[in-house]
């Protein structure tokens, strides 16, 4: 028999063959490791995988700012780090919380006689919520999370977010979890400032579980 599988769906595939009028079962051997874990069966582009040169990080800073309509502009200092902004879009099914009122925590504070009772108020934010951030080539995914939940003033626990890298390719919408070590701003020079191209979204982190 021959027939035309994608390399990655290869280990669920299983073909019962006639020859000669006698049955032969054909499975090809895999290991655990190659079966995929993702979404999305194709390649991804690791922008983090590319290392640059001084003089490449300004030239695709200059390229950078030479495509952007707005005044959201990268600056390149001469020791080869950069500033700049990203934007982030939050795509949250869960509400978030914030702290109370400060009129209404001293007043629960006051009949508690001085005891800390732990009050949360807690809401949805709008489907189209997005925000943007200055920061530097140093900075790293975890930072970026933090920034964001002082931002809104969100008292939830960093370690329940996590940031997503969203690309699109020939029609194909792909995500990425990013590293806690990864440094977004990186990623946004390499891929340019289209959001068709990379963007970054932060969602809820659904790896274990995660204290409130």
């Amino acid at each position: 028999c021959s027939y035309t599988c994608h390399y990655r769906c290869r280990p669920f595939i299983q073909l019962d063959c006639s020859t000669d009028g006698s049955l032969s079962t054909h499975q090809e051997d895999f290991s655990v490791d190659s079966i995929e874990t993702d979404t999305n069966v194709d390649e991804q582009i690791d922008w983090g995988k590319q290392e640059l040169t001084l003089t490449e990080i300004q030239h695709k800073v200059k390229e950078y700012n030479a495509q952007i309509n707005s005044n959201l502009y990268m600056l390149a200092n001469k020791d080869g780090s950069y500033t700049g902004f990203i934007k982030v879009h939050f795509q949250l099914v869960r509400p978030i919380s914030l702290p109370p009122p400060q009129s209404l925590c001293s007043t629960q504070e006051e009949d508690q006689q001085g005891g800390r009772m732990k009050r949360r108020t807690s809401f949805y934010l709008p489907k189209d919520t997005a925000k943007h951030l200055h920061i530097s080539s140093q900075t790293r995914v975890r930072e970026v999370i933090e920034a964001l939940l002082n931002k809104f003033t969100v008292v939830d626990n960093p370690a329940k977010f996590a940031l997503f890298e969203r690309t699109e390719r020939q029609s194909q919408v792909y995500m990425r979890k990013l590293s806690d070590d990864e440094c977004p701003l990186y990623l946004r020079l390499c891929a340019g400032p289209s959001e068709k191209v990379l963007s970054l979204v932060l969602k809820e982190n659904e790896t274990g579980d995660v204290n409130v």
